[in-house]
């Protein structure tokens, strides 16, 4: 994977994921608000052309793009003008093509318009990240299009490298070196119980992340990840619960941002001279 680089100075990454799904079930999931929350972050979409796109990352990163092309249930354009501190604006462009088989094809290209390389790093770090979201994308479609869902994102800041901050997390989560398939039992002081099991790892450039399929306190996924993001190390715990159970199931989600957060204290200030 790389960014494609083009004569007029234009300059994207592409993504592209097989979903299950009519391509109006498939645009329900990724054009609008509670759809985008069930398997991305909590996001709000003001669908219409010059609408907007507002996207919420946990710790208080925020983005807001204008809906610049807006053709359903088939492809959208949005325009971001603050997603690179003192860049150029990206357009993040979603199409849905239908397949057989009761299949959609689902893709998405960050593009922008620049004559240097320094913004390239950052949309390529995008391009990595999609794979693991698109995963839960494809178990929402799959499993639980359709039934309440609920979801919540924790952010701490980790002093650590990515690899120690990685450790960290696991064996908080009972596990030093988990594999897929192996269950995991995540407990904390207060806390209702997750259980699950892991269902992918992933390697990349900026850290390590894992997918859990859990089974309490409700039906969903959890997400968990070490990774670098704009020059910090970042520790991230997402859950996504559907069903009956997906509204209380979210009840904890502050003790879990605590939780998460303390796993990672700030380091102590040393006195000047000492």
């Amino acid at each position: 994977m790389s960014v494609k680089q083009e004569p007029s100075g234009r300059r994207s990454v592409q993504v592209e994921v097989l979903v299950r799904g009519t391509p109006e079930q498939v645009w329900q999931a990724i054009a609008s608000g509670p759809g985008i929350s069930a398997w991305f972050v909590p996001s709000q979409v003001d669908g219409k052309l010059n609408g907007t796109v507002s996207c919420d990352f946990g710790g208080g990163m925020v983005s807001s793009a204008k809906i610049t092309e807006w053709q359903p249930p088939h492809r959208f354009v949005a325009t971001d003008s603050t997603w690179l501190q003192g860049g150029p604006p990206v357009a993040t462009e979603w199409t849905v093509e239908a397949r057989s088989g009761g299949t959609c094809l689902v893709r998405v290209v960050h593009s922008l318009f620049a004559s240097t390389d320094d913004w390239d790093n950052q949309i390529e770090g995008t391009e990595h990240g999609w794979p693991g979201y698109f995963r839960v994308l494809q178990h929402y479609l799959e499993h639980h299009a359709g039934q309440p869902s609920t979801a919540f994102v924790g952010m701490a800041p980790s002093p650590l490298p990515a690899p120690a901050t990685w450790s960290t997390m696991v064996t908080a989560f009972g596990s030093g070196d988990p594999q897929v398939g192996q269950p995991l039992r995540i407990t904390a002081p207060g806390l209702a119980t997750i259980t699950g099991k892991v269902h992918a790892i992933d390697h990349v450039p900026q850290g390590t992340a894992m997918m859990l399929l859990v089974d309490a306190p409700a039906p969903g996924v959890v997400l968990a990840s070490a990774m670098e993001c704009m020059g910090m190390q970042m520790a991230t715990f997402q859950a996504y619960y559907y069903g009956a159970k997906a509204a209380a199931a979210v009840a904890d989600q502050d003790g879990w941002r605590q939780w998460l957060a303390g796993l990672f204290p700030p380091p102590a200030d040393v006195p000047p001279g000492a």
